[in-house]
């Protein structure tokens, strides 16, 4: 099982999923968690423009039990904050001077890692592993930044002699869903886990017998809920000026995991796959 995820990770990720009262009850303790750890339920409610009832079934739409429970939290989540600069991360705003991009973008990045640790759940890492593992074919499933994860999915398991395929257009994908079947998996990729040309080839794909693992930030999405195994991972990312920056990273992240995976647990056999694809490489690198 994950650890338990820090109470900002929790309350950022769900953020999509809240009523408008409760989000901007979850923007202001986002902004403001110094403050709130020494709020009582009526001040945080009036500093959010919000009741203290309104507070109380905030902490219910995030899993939280009581008030008390998100103080805690909240309290456990900076004082387990070692980089002095966590938290900190800003959008893109006009003007900025370049140290300021290079670090802020740096720290991004390096905090989507960060925070997709503390999310990630092991036990299904290793069943898609395992998935990948027995699977006939791998059909990798993502449109726009995730097709780019997509493409280096596809890329990194040939290495290993995996038949696999990335799958990046919306007609493509419905095509490669609907000729899916028994002992092939579909890895499908996506940030909120509701793009609409996803969910067309997702449709499609429960309607066949292939197992699905989704990788994506939001377990409770549509793809989260209909996947065989579902990979969570977390992101700074404030606004869509960010570019889906954090997310396509820590997607790639997962990526390598699962590469790394299969192949540290079938090294015996795909060891002369990797030896004569880096020595044809080589070759032409030579000439």
């Amino acid at each position: 099982m994950p650890t338990e995820a820090s109470m900002m990770i929790r309350i950022r990720d769900g953020m999509d999923a809240l009523t408008p009262v409760n989000a901007r009850i979850a923007a202001y303790v986002l902004q403001n968690p110094e403050q709130v750890v020494r709020m009582s339920i009526r001040a945080l409610a009036q500093a959010s423009e919000a009741s203290d009832a309104a507070v109380m079934r905030f902490c219910k739409a995030i899993g939280v039990g009581s008030y008390r429970e998100l103080i805690v939290g909240l309290s456990a989540a900076l004082g387990a904050q070692e980089d002095p600069q966590a938290g900190q991360f800003t959008d893109i705003q006009p003007g900025d001077e370049l140290e300021s991009i290079i670090r802020n973008i740096s720290y991004s990045n390096r905090q989507s890692i960060d925070d997709t640790l503390q999310v990630l759940d092991a036990g299904e890492v290793q069943r898609a592993v395992d998935l990948l593992r027995s699977a006939k074919r791998i059909a990798f499933f993502g449109i726009g930044a995730s097709a780019l994860v997509a493409l280096d999915a596809q890329q990194k398991f040939s290495r290993i002699g995996r038949v696999c395929h990335a799958h990046t257009d919306s007609h493509d994908q419905v095509t490669a869903a609907v000729l899916m079947g028994a002992g092939d998996v579909a890895v499908v990729i996506s940030n909120s886990g509701e793009t609409r040309e996803i969910l067309e080839a997702l449709a499609v794909l429960r309607e066949t017998r292939a197992k699905i693992v989704a990788i994506t930030r939001r377990q409770a999405s549509t793809l989260g809920k209909a996947a065989d195994v579902v990979l969570n991972f977390s992101t700074p990312e404030i606004t869509i000026r960010s570019g889906a920056m954090g997310s396509r990273i820590a997607m790639h992240n997962l990526v390598d995991i699962l590469y790394a995976g299969v192949a540290s647990q079938e090294y015996g056999r795909i060891a002369r796959y990797l030896e004569r694809t880096r020595d044809a490489l080589a070759q032409r690198r030579n000439k």
